[in-house]
């Protein structure tokens, strides 16, 4: 997985499945939708018009889509603006010794320092040198192990994450132990059966 490039130009957003957006048509308030889900095979339907792909293309390749349809038979020069309301697909998920495990949305990429951040960071039994990052690629299921000690201090460079990946942070069971016979010690100098 290749690092974020600080120079590289943000893509421009794709639309994916299950994203829901918004849809006007000018001076159409009844083709003017707050809210339209694309589908699980990445279409929305839309009035006049019928089935139009969605998934895979950007907001603007859409709208063109939709005034193309339009203009065909129903309403002269339609002018259509689509925005994207809430990404389905841009949720990267942060499992395993974090503070906050949880689905986090991401805007396009992140960088896996972000990732962990949006999670609060790494608990006290995390192993910093197992990160492992899973990721689809043409249907397949991959995996990269990552040292984020290294990252975190710049001996290594900060990989880029896109949404759908998976993040899981290793746990050190002696650390646990360490930190559980913590807290079950009372006092310290004092043997505590554990």
């Amino acid at each position: 997985m290749p690092p974020v490039d600080p120079n590289r130009q943000i893509a421009e957003y794709r639309i994916g499945v299950l994203d829901t957006l918004s849809i006007r048509v000018f001076q159409e308030p009844e083709l003017t939708f707050e809210t339209v889900a694309v589908d699980s095979a990445g279409l929305i339907n839309f009035p006049l018009i019928g089935e139009v792909s969605a998934a895979g293309r950007t907001p603007l390749e859409l709208s063109n889509a939709i005034e193309d349809g339009l203009a065909t038979r129903f309403i002269r020069d339609p002018q259509v603006v689509v925005g994207v309301v809430a990404s389905a697909g841009q949720r990267v998920v942060v499992d395993g010794s974090v503070v906050e495990p949880g689905v986090y949305e991401i805007a396009g990429t992140s960088s896996l320092i972000e990732s962990i951040a949006r999670a609060k960071g790494l608990n006290d039994v995390a192993v910093d040198d197992e990160v492992i990052v899973f990721r689809f690629i043409d249907g397949e299921r991959y995996g990269a192990v990552f040292n984020f000690k290294d990252i975190r201090e710049g001996r290594a460079p900060d990989p880029e994450i896109k949404g759908g990946d998976r993040i899981v942070v290793g746990f050190s069971a002696v650390r646990a132990a360490y930190r559980d016979f913590l807290r079950a010690a009372p006092l310290f100098n004092v043997f505590t059966r554990f």
